[in-house]
């Protein structure tokens, strides 16, 4: 009875995942459709794109990344780059990024920023894109 027990937990466990798997991915091709639009938009509007930084986790400083985009945060430690691509700009310290700059991975890009954050400021992908466009070269 414990064997199938196990079994049968083991399963349920699985079918959770993939289902969260499967949301998961909805969302990031949600979200990845509003950073194309948003792309589109931005080109249309004529807005500058600019040579976005990342910033060191610890506070240490900005480095180069060699990418050119759009920060999309005031903050400006997020970022969509001319491709499309979603950037989180935190990096660790390092001496090599400071002389060569820093190499950052596109990420997945979320439905809502900050979702499950302690500070409990969260705020839809949608609306910060739409809040980036309406504010223009500023």
């Amino acid at each position: 009875m414990d064997e199938q027990w196990r079994q049968q937990r083991d399963h349920a466990v699985a079918q959770h995942a993939a289902a969260d798997e499967r949301r998961r991915a909805a969302e990031v091709a949600k979200a990845r459709v509003m950073i194309e639009r948003f792309v589109t938009q931005a080109r249309e509007r004529g807005l500058r794109t600019t040579a976005l930084t990342a910033f060191a986790y610890d506070g240490g400083g900005r480095y180069r990344t060699g990418l050119r985009g759009w920060y999309v945060h005031r903050g400006r430690g997020l970022a969509v780059d001319v491709d499309g691509n979603y950037y989180v700009l935190g990096v660790p310290s390092s001496l090599r990024a400071r002389l060569l700059g820093a190499q950052v991975a596109p990420s997945d890009p979320p439905l809502v920023i900050g979702a499950g954050g302690k500070d409990g400021e969260s705020m839809p992908l949608e609306v910060m894109l739409r809040r980036r466009l309406d504010a223009g070269d500023d």
